[in-house]
């Protein structure tokens, strides 16, 4: 399927989509911003209750009469864990101590709530479903289709989007090693999965005729176009929209964006359990050396969010997880509908003049 055939499958003028960005980064409000600018707006609700997921998508809708996506992590929550607690409360009780928290407490070993959201999604049927983590089971699959909703999932390699066309997506997301945030990995160990956009593009057009999104270190239109040449059919970017002012990111996260004069950024569990991809900084060091006594996904990342919370209420970068890809030096600041334009005009080569 060529980009304009995906354009026209899922609705949208133009073939650049936001990432879901589950967390404080996406609001329904960024995600309608960008629908209504002609591309696809996303909402991650990884982490929010299926009424949640309900209300937000019934928001968004109340913003925006063009298709969206909703995004959901299909796997990667461990349910058991033996590793020795103490420690990992230990270092995250100092960052407490450092912004006045309270000594933190152990949070429970989280069940996978993926069926029930789901449920929810189902229910309010949302253009667009996609995925990471993992790939649902067969049955969900054929609900989503059955009810009209195009479905995409996320590879990190050939091996996992040969998987996800098995599975009967109707696009795939490539997910190059430059992406900010957690590596979408489900078939092999994440450091044997860090490929470069570039070759995993076009390793994936090799194998399947499904739509390819690449999506990774893409922060203008000149990485655009330079994607869509390697056969990919449209673009899915993160970073680049944070520091929109629709989205949800606290303002040290969006400064800590803007201010970066070169590539800081690593992979670290420290925040979340979870390898995923953001500027280095205080508590990532505090962690460093200590990977063995970070606790499961999603257990340590409900252990920093109060941490997380608090620091950026009271502008402290040092304890936030400041996502972002490996692009981030050319982070700017605009309303979404503002980018989507500017990327447009870049990929054609045209100048953007403003008063």
């Amino acid at each position: 399927m060529a980009t304009k055939g995906l354009l026209q499958r899922i609705g949208i003028e133009h073939p650049i989509l936001l990432a879901p960005m589950a967390g404080s980064g996406g609001t329904p409000e960024l995600a309608a911003a960008v629908s209504n600018a002609g591309g696809l707006g996303a909402w991650g609700g990884a982490y929010a209750k299926p009424e949640e997921i309900a209300a937000a998508i019934r928001r968004i809708r109340s913003l925006t009469d063009r298709p969206f996506n909703i995004n959901l992590f299909a796997g990667g929550y461990e349910t058991d864990s033996k590793i020795d607690p103490r420690p990992m409360l230990d270092i995250v009780g100092e960052a407490h101590a450092a912004l006045g928290l309270p000594p933190p407490g152990l949070p429970p070993v989280p069940f996978n709530p993926f069926d029930a959201q789901l449920e929810a999604v189902l229910e309010e049927r949302p253009p667009v479903f996609s995925f990471t983590f993992g790939i649902p089971s067969p049955a969900q699959i054929a609900m989503l289709k059955t009810r009209g909703i195009a479905v995409s999932g996320s590879a990190t390699t050939v091996e996992e989007a040969r998987r996800l066309a098995q599975a009967g997506v109707d696009a795939i997301v490539a997910q190059g090693a430059e992406a900010g945030a957690h590596r979408g990995t489900f078939a092999a160990p994440f450091a044997e999965s860090m490929v470069p956009l570039a070759a995993l593009v076009r390793g994936i057009c090799a194998i399947t005729a499904l739509p390819v999104i690449a999506s990774g270190g893409l922060m203008d239109g000149r990485d655009i176009a330079a994607v869509l040449k390697l056969g990919a059919a449209a673009v899915q970017l993160g970073t680049a929209f944070l520091p929109c002012p629709e989205s949800g990111a606290p303002a040290p996260y969006k400064h800590a964006l803007l201010a970066a004069t070169k590539d800081t950024t690593v992979i670290t569990r420290a925040y979340s359990g979870r390898p995923a991809r953001g500027l280095t900084n205080r508590f990532i060091a505090m962690v460093s050396g200590k990977e063995e006594f970070i606790l499961p996904f999603r257990q340590q990342n409900d252990l920093t969010r109060p941490m997380r919370n608090a620091a950026g209420q009271k502008g402290m970068p040092d304890y936030i997880s400041l996502w972002a890809g490996q692009g981030v030096t050319r982070s700017r600041q605009m309303p979404a509908a503002t980018l989507v334009e500017t990327l447009l005009a870049e990929m054609s080569g045209a100048e953007v003049v403003r008063a």
